[in-house]
């Protein structure tokens, strides 16, 4: 046995059980970690538009909720394209066009101007992530495709550990340069897919058409009870997009490297937890996990109120960051196992308008609370909103997850 076989096989690998995955579904984690390696300009959004532009925290909150209005209605027409026209199509199209995006958007400096250009921006970067989540489940199979959202997660975050602490390094001498790494990257990713990808090893799922299946999945009533319980801890979740960094810089007088060091904590974490901890609770029913998940998402965010230092905060992140890796790879498994043969991406689309739904509310709601009732007042607001949703999501019963999936197996069954 080779060194990197024992290695692979020890018990100390935090990610030996992601083995036995396609090698397509690798290539397509290597684009996912290069894409996310330049995650710069949402997270430094706020602050390239209050301290770049000139604009006031109101307004900048609204400009980042216009990218949020955009993808809620955008993302569930993509999920449809990724159905009918290719996941592989669609996000290959999709990384080639956000790169331009990214690279035109520092052109604008009027209010109309930078709206248009986040609309865009909008537009072409979230019409990957449902593309990029059905082809996951698809690739993976029915036994390994918690390994492979696994292995996207994983990808996701190695990335994101990278990104937002160069991007606070970048900020700090010119903003003008994150659009220029977080386009490059986005490129590169696309070529990658480009490159290594074999379509003939992508198959398109085949609609089963024959079967009484809802019209569109958010007249599921299992997917839109989901969907809703979501919406209260999205909202706190998103906090890190805005009114995190505001309290932060602005409010605790911490460096802008500092605040991007937070999201290297988290995502580090990640790395080295996420995997293993959800291999340790496979077994939990969805709702279980996703209860426990909101509940450490809302406390983590609720104790900023009393955090004012930059060990306190970090406190703060590992409590979140905890409630991230119960919370996060359960919701695409959920939704996975809910969508019928044919049309994950529709299904993971309309899920997704709940990201959506909640990007467009929090940054303007957070940083409105904050402005008109103080910091203390949002993060306390945040627990509570961790907490609704950890006792709507509870209510989701394993039992119906596991006849979902019984009703899927036989969607995939052949016809003879």
């Amino acid at each position: 046995m080779t060194s990197f076989a024992r290695l692979a096989r020890s018990p100390f690998n935090p990610w030996r059980e992601l083995g036995g995955l396609p090698r397509e579904s690798w290539i397509l984690a290597a684009a996912s970690l290069i894409n996310r390696a330049g995650t710069m300009v949402l997270p430094f959004l706020m602050l390239y538009l209050t301290e770049n532009l000139g604009f006031k925290p109101a307004r900048a909150g609204l400009v980042l909720s216009a990218y949020g209005v955009v993808a809620v209605l955008w993302v569930a027409v993509s999920g449809h394209l990724s159905d009918r026209l290719g996941a592989l199509r669609v996000m290959r199209l999709s990384l080639f066009s956000t790169g331009l995006a990214l690279w035109l958007l520092p052109l604008a400096r009027t209010l109309p101007q930078v709206l248009a250009g986040v609309t865009l921006l909008a537009l072409t970067s979230e019409a990957f992530r449902p593309a990029n989540l059905s082809l996951v489940g698809e690739l993976a199979g029915p036994k390994l495709r918690k390994q492979g959202f696994a292995l996207n997660r994983l990808s996701i975050n190695l990335g994101f550990s990278v990104g937002p602490a160069l991007g606070g390094f970048l900020a700090t001498y010119s903003f003008k340069s994150l659009f220029w790494v977080d386009g490059a990257t986005s490129i590169a990713a696309g070529l990658v897919l480009l490159a290594r990808f074999r379509d003939s090893a992508h198959k398109e799922p085949q609609t089963v058409s024959h079967l009484q299946l809802p019209s569109l999945a958010l007249f599921d009533p299992r997917l839109l009870y989901f969907v809703l319980a979501l919406l209260p801890v999205m909202v706190t979740f998103f906090q890190h997009q805005g009114a995190m960094s505001l309290y932060m810089v602005h409010e605790l007088r911490l460096s802008e490297a500092a605040y991007g060091l937070m999201f290297t904590i988290n995502t580090l974490i990640i790395v080295l937890a996420e995997v293993r901890t959800n291999a340790a609770m496979a077994h939990w029913p969805h709702g279980r996990a996703l209860g426990l998940g909101a509940l450490l998402l809302g406390i983590g965010f609720g104790a900023l109120a009393f955090a004012h230092s930059i060990s306190s905060i970090i406190v703060t992140v590992v409590i979140w960051t905890a409630g991230e890796i119960v919370f996060l790879p359960t919701l695409s498994a959920y939704v996975a196992d809910l969508a019928p043969r044919g049309r994950a991406g529709e299904y993971m689309g309309y899920y997704l308008m709940a990201w959506g739904i909640a990007f467009a509310v929090a940054p303007w709601l957070g940083t409105a609370v904050m402005q008109r009732f103080g910091s203390q007042t949002l993060w306390l607001a945040s627990l509570g909103f961790g907490l609704l949703s950890a006792v709507l999501l509870l209510r989701i019963a394993g039992g119906e997850t596991a006849k979902r999936t019984a009703e899927n197996r036989q969607l995939e069954a052949p016809v003879e």
